[in-house]
């Protein structure tokens, strides 16, 4: 017992000493005490620390649960003990609560931040240069004419201009997150497209295949059957000069043996004989003369089929005339009503509901109420025109705003050598050469008017509609140096 407290007053006397050095880097002095105050077998600080008989101290979970398993022994010294006497040991518990308590003050006072010019720890902030300082940088010559305000006040600043900038970031990053989703459905969008019209460019080209593959067919099989007709004329004759070519084979015989006779009676008697036969057999023969329809296989083959095809084409190219009806005072229209230019003065013509007035435009005699359809007109080296739709209710009278809102989807071609769609605010397009030819492409329930250079088919220019009325092709000629003409497809 005497052994015990004399290691309690030990204990007592280095913790003393250990309190007095806590502001010195003493850490080799500071980790020589806190192993007195570890458990050798949970190797932590104490809890509930009690002594046994050999002056081991211990936790007193950790040494019940020891014997639990083992003989009642010390688990440092091994001495082993008759009885379970486990004495608390009050002073070791409140050294241990001691250290921790010191140990957790240290940590805290570490972590505060300290100036690093004096460290002293940081008390005030200085709002002139927007810094943390601490009170003996306040008295210094650097922030003597400087604001200050307490911590705690400015933080409860600064903090309101985080929430602010928190508040508009969040809002930032909203805006943001739905522009991915806008974005990613838009890429979604354009990935479906891209598949649908690589399945339609496949349907179409199939569709061609297959008119190819059975025009081709119908050639092969149309000249099989002219070989097999010819052939079998001149089989025939053949096998009818190979009869008679055996028949002249045995009458040579026959002759060679008569030579050979030497009975002159019989000689004579057997020539007359043969000489009847070889008169009687004496067939007029010929060659069987035909030939293949050469020209026809082998003439312009590609064009003649290309032709064929327009009859099967998908919109067709539309045979288009303009409507007399329809056109302007001074507009004068060719005999086959397929051309049209302005002309130097007004006409008398009776003013029907559907003619335009006030405007030099025409329209096309042909509407459309569905389908898909395609027509060419020829502008040339005009400096100035116009072409498109227009729906049937469509103004024709007085001024007209050639929008799509009142029923106008049209491209030009301007004075000043731009070329325009007329949208709601005017759409400005350069194509890569200028067109001498526009292909105008309606497809009624798609809701789309394309516009192509005809002379390479690049696209020009598409408006998208929803038709709920029939359409009718418009026409402007714009300047009078040459007509603008409807055309045809080329060798058409």
């Amino acid at each position: 017992m005497c052994g015990a407290g004399s290691t309690h007053r030990n204990l007592i006397l280095q913790f003393d000493q250990e309190v007095l050095r806590l502001n010195m880097d003493s850490s080799q002095q500071d980790e020589t005490f806190t192993e007195d105050l570890i458990c050798p077998i949970c190797l932590d600080f104490f809890t509930d620390p009690v002594s046994l008989e050999c002056g081991h101290n211990f936790c007193h979970s950790c040494i019940t649960q020891c014997w639990e398993k083992e003989r009642n022994s010390c688990p440092e010294c091994k001495e082993e003990f008759p009885e379970r006497n486990l004495r608390v040991n009050q002073v070791l518990a409140s050294l241990t609560e001691q250290i921790q308590k010191s140990k957790l003050n240290q940590k805290e006072k570490e972590s505060k931040l300290h100036c690093e010019e004096h460290q002293e720890e940081l008390k005030l902030f200085c709002e002139t240069d927007k810094k943390l300082i601490c009170l003996i940088c306040r008295n210094s010559r650097k922030h003597r004419e400087h604001r200050f305000i307490p911590i705690k006040e400015a933080v409860e600043i600064y903090k309101d201009g985080v929430k602010s900038s928190l508040d508009s970031l969040t809002q930032k990053k909203s805006t943001v997150l739905e522009m991915e989703q806008q974005q990613r459905q838009k890429i979604s969008q354009i990935r479906k497209q891209s598949v649908s019209l690589q399945s339609h460019i496949t349907s179409e080209f199939t569709k061609m295949h297959q008119i190819l593959t059975e025009k081709e067919q119908r050639f092969i099989r149309d000249l099989r059957e002219e070989e097999e007709k010819i052939l079998k004329t001149m089989e025939e004759n053949l096998c009818e000069i190979q009869e008679n070519l055996i028949s002249i084979q045995e009458k040579l015989s026959k002759l060679q043996k008569q030579m050979e006779q030497k009975d002159g009676v019989r000689f004579l008697k057997e020539k007359t004989c043969l000489r009847r036969r070889i008169s009687d057999d004496d067939n007029v023969l010929s060659l069987a003369d035909a030939v293949l329809s050469i020209e026809r296989f082998i003439g312009p083959l590609q064009y003649t089929v290309w032709r064929e095809m327009l009859d099967t084409c998908d919109p067709a190219p539309a045979s288009l005339t303009l409507d007399l009806n329809t056109a302007n005072a001074r507009l004068i229209l060719s005999e086959d009503r397929t051309s049209v230019r302005l002309g130097d003065r007004l006409q008398l013509l009776p003013d029907f509901p559907e003619r335009f007035d006030s405007r030099p435009f025409v329209l096309g005699s042909q509407g459309f109420t569905s389908g898909r359809h395609y027509w060419e007109v020829q502008v040339g080296n005009k400096s100035w025109w116009g072409v498109g739709i227009t729906c049937e209710s469509a103004e024709r009278k007085g001024e007209i705003e050639l929008r799509p809102e009142t029923g106008y989807w049209t491209v030009w071609l301007s004075p000043s050598n731009v070329y325009v769609a007329f949208t709601t605010s005017d759409t400005i397009f350069t194509p890569s050469v200028n067109p001498r030819r526009i292909g105008v492409f309606l497809d009624y329930e798609g809701g789309r008017v394309s516009f192509y250079n005809a002379d390479n088919m690049s696209h020009l220019y598409t408006f998208t509609h929803t038709f709920t009325e029939g359409v009718f092709p418009f026409f402007y000629p714009g300047s009078n140096d040459e007509p603008l003409t409807i055309c045809g497809i080329k060798g058409h």
